[in-house]
């Protein structure tokens, strides 16, 4: 079976758009050092680790979820505690067995924000970038952090974006795009000419509607 196409399973609709709520983000990172299971082992793990996803999404904890291709994923929980997040994904098999690197950020949408969607899904693949601070950031980069915010509204005005979210002040985000980063983007983003942030691109699947795009 393959779980990459087992995305988002919510029965209620919930719809965030134009709102300033905020949520926890979390990075489910691929181990490259995770202890080998027999197949059936993993197979089992992974179908407890859906039964959770589930649970989670039908008690209103969940709001979002989809896997990278290669390896790992994300979770949008519908809290901003970070204490009330990890006792919610304490209770997954795969995270209990040590499959994944867990990674609990503030979550601050600021293009769209994310929805609950119902059945029948339709799954689509997103270029998935992060913003990483790679150098201790203060106030004194705030007029190249407000040029970095000018470029990604430029980025929206063209319609490439479907989502944008930051994890707080100098803390990096994440960017959600219909296709790939343009390169005038990199070149042209002071932020990252400057080294102050870094990028990782990595392809996501996630049902249509996830983050309240048409």
């Amino acid at each position: 079976m393959r779980y990459a196409i087992i995305i988002l399973l919510l029965s209620s609709s919930l719809s965030v758009s134009g709102q300033t709520k905020t949520y926890s983000f979390v990075f489910l990172h691929k181990k490259s050092d995770a202890e080998p299971m027999p197949k059936e082992q993993l197979d089992k793990l992974m179908e407890g680790h859906m039964a959770n996803i589930t649970r989670l999404a039908e008690e209103g904890k969940l709001i979002a979820a989809g896997p990278f291709e290669g390896g790992g994923g994300i979770f949008v929980l519908n809290t901003t505690s970070v204490e009330e997040a990890g006792l919610w994904l304490s209770t997954d098999p795969g995270i209990k067995a040590n499959r994944w690197d867990i990674e609990i950020l503030p979550y601050i949408p600021r293009v769209r924000s994310v929805c609950a969607v119902s059945e029948p899904y339709e799954m689509v693949t997103y270029h998935f970038v992060r913003f990483m601070v790679a150098k201790p950031a203060t106030q004194n980069h705030q007029s190249i952090f407000n040029q970095h915010d000018s470029h990604l509204k430029q980025l929206e005005q063209k319609g490439d974006i479907v989502t944008e979210a930051t994890f707080g002040e100098f803390k990096g985000g994440i960017l959600v795009l219909k296709g790939e980063l343009p390169k005038e983007y990199l070149d042209s983003d002071p932020a990252i000419r400057e080294g102050i942030l870094s990028l990782d691109i990595k392809k996501l699947w996630i049902a249509k509607g996830a983050f309240c795009e048409k």
